[in-house]
């Protein structure tokens, strides 16, 4: 923990020293971020104050092993989607946060956007607001376009996919064709406002790649900041042991969001040391059961420091996503404690005394 220490208070050091050299503007302009440039703390608060408590989970419907299955015409599910949005807002959840994937857009980028808007339709009905994610570094690296793998009996997340994947994250002749991508969809929803929030990149630097991710996490922020949407931008802070990256997130992030799936103690340590950077704070990933990371105890932790709560997984399903990281059950049965999910996919709760929190949690 010590190391954790000294990392945030690196951290905390900068953006101190960035926030008293910032350029200042004048008069009502002082509240708005000029194209190119990080929202002042100021902006980024009032954002936050203009929305309720923000609780929710990762959002992948339960028919899509990966963000390609959810996304590609083919295998598009609007009725599960509508369905399995509709048991969240039962329990009062108001933001999903959703991967999307660069190559379901280079097949058809209209017809890709398309199917964007049917969901945040389906999400707005239900009275959920969205975060969308561009950039992933976990899990496999060869993503393919078309039909996708079946999961593998008891694997945790067995077909998720990176994008844009392994080289070409770190090759930036490649990963550079990826910007008309990114500006393309940012530009489209840029003043939607069933859009909460732009992820750039989730979890850089995963899958061994370290440093090597800076480069298109810089790249993704300037291409982003060009367009200049309406919604804050943010890229979650999630290994503490990666200095440069994390210092290059927290302070270009209009709002802070950050992963822990750790028990309330060390939770409470990073809550307490990120909040020293004066701005919002979301935690994008939480809640992993056998860890200690459960709702009773951390969903109120979140809540009574006005902090958003985005657990993973909502449904059962093709993700695998109730096994545990590096805990395989080889014949697919059930796992002793599921790690993520709080549906089964007949929409009863895995546990009805954690659904009945969380209605409470959240004011229904």
């Amino acid at each position: 923990m010590n190391k954790l220490l000294l990392i945030l208070f690196l951290l905390t050091s900068t953006s101190t020293f960035a926030q008293k050299t910032k350029i200042k503007t004048k008069g009502p302009a002082a509240t708005v971020a000029a194209q190119g440039q990080r929202w002042s703390a100021e902006r980024a608060n009032a954002w936050y104050r203009q929305h309720p408590w923000m609780s929710g989970a990762n959002f992948t419907p339960s028919t899509a092993i990966n963000q390609l299955e959810m996304w590609q015409a083919e295998t598009f599910d609007p009725a599960t989607i509508d369905k399995e949005l509709g048991w969240a807002e039962g329990i009062g959840f108001n933001t999903m946060r959703v991967f999307l994937h660069s190559l379901a857009w280079q097949q058809d980028p209209q017809g890709f956007k398309k199917r964007v808007n049917d969901y945040l339709a389906m999400a707005d009905k239900h009275h959920i607001q969205t975060i969308l994610v561009f950039f992933d570094d976990c899990w496999n690296k060869d993503a393919k376009v078309g039909l996708q793998p079946a999961p593998k009996p008891g694997i945790h997340n067995s077909g998720w996919v990176q994008d844009p994947g392994d080289p070409a994250s770190r090759d930036s002749a490649t990963f550079v064709k990826l910007k008309p991508y990114v500006q393309d969809v940012l530009r489209t929803f840029a003043n939607d406002k069933r859009v909460l929030l732009w992820d750039l990149y989730n979890e850089p630097g995963n899958s061994n790649k370290g440093i090597s991710s800076m480069p298109l996490l810089r790249n993704v922020f300037a291409w982003a900041r060009e367009v200049n949407p309406s919604q804050p931008l943010s890229v979650g802070l999630w290994n503490w042991g990666f200095k440069e990256l994390n210092t290059f997130q927290a302070l270009n992030s209009d709002v802070l969001t950050y992963h822990n799936y750790d028990e309330v103690p060390a939770h409470e340590r990073v809550i307490e040391l990120l909040k020293t950077h004066g701005r919002p704070m979301i935690c994008t990933e939480y809640m992993a059961r056998p860890r200690n990371s459960r709702f009773v105890n951390i969903m109120p932790l979140l809540k009574k420091n006005n902090i958003g709560a985005i657990n993973w997984g909502l449904v059962d399903g093709k993700t695998n996503t109730k096994y545990q990281w590096d805990v395989p059950v080889a014949d697919g049965g059930e796992p002793g404690e599921w790690f993520h999910e709080v549906f089964r996919k007949d929409g009863t709760p895995y546990h009805p005394d954690e659904t009945d929190l969380i209605r409470k949690t959240n004011g229904k």
